[in-house]
């Protein structure tokens, strides 16, 4: 099992890769004005610089600079994946219990962080 450990440094610049579950989709272009809308939701309350970002089809990469002291890029992903993910139309029938916790089956297009880098420690 590999021993993964998240580069965290405060104020740092990071190069992330994301890809959705279903590599064969193209909801992220499909649907970008639900993926801008929740990156501006999670920038309101988690504010980051945005310093590039590319979306594919299926995938996207992106640079952000977090502010000084500040080293939660992971929860960032979260919410945006969250808020993305809720924001989409139901695909599949989902039982009452996932759909009173707002859960989504297993087949849902999601998206999935592969790659962090850090790339400077300003």
């Amino acid at each position: 099992m590999p021993d993964y450990r998240r580069n965290r440094v405060p104020g740092g610049t990071f190069f992330f890769t994301v890809n959705l579950l279903d590599r064969r989709s193209d909801l992220l272009v499909t649907q970008i004005h639900m993926l801008r809308d929740a990156v501006r939701q999670v920038r309101r309350h988690a504010p980051f610089r945005i310093d590039g970002w590319v979306v594919l089809p299926d995938h996207m990469h992106c640079l952000w600079t977090l502010p000084a002291g500040d080293a939660d890029f992971p929860d960032r992903w979260r919410a945006i994946k969250t808020a993305f993910s809720i924001a989409l139309p139901a695909r599949e029938s989902r039982s009452p219990a996932m759909t009173s916790r707002g859960e989504r089956s297993a087949m849902t297009e999601t998206l999935r962080l592969i790659w962090t880098t850090r790339t400077s420690t300003r």
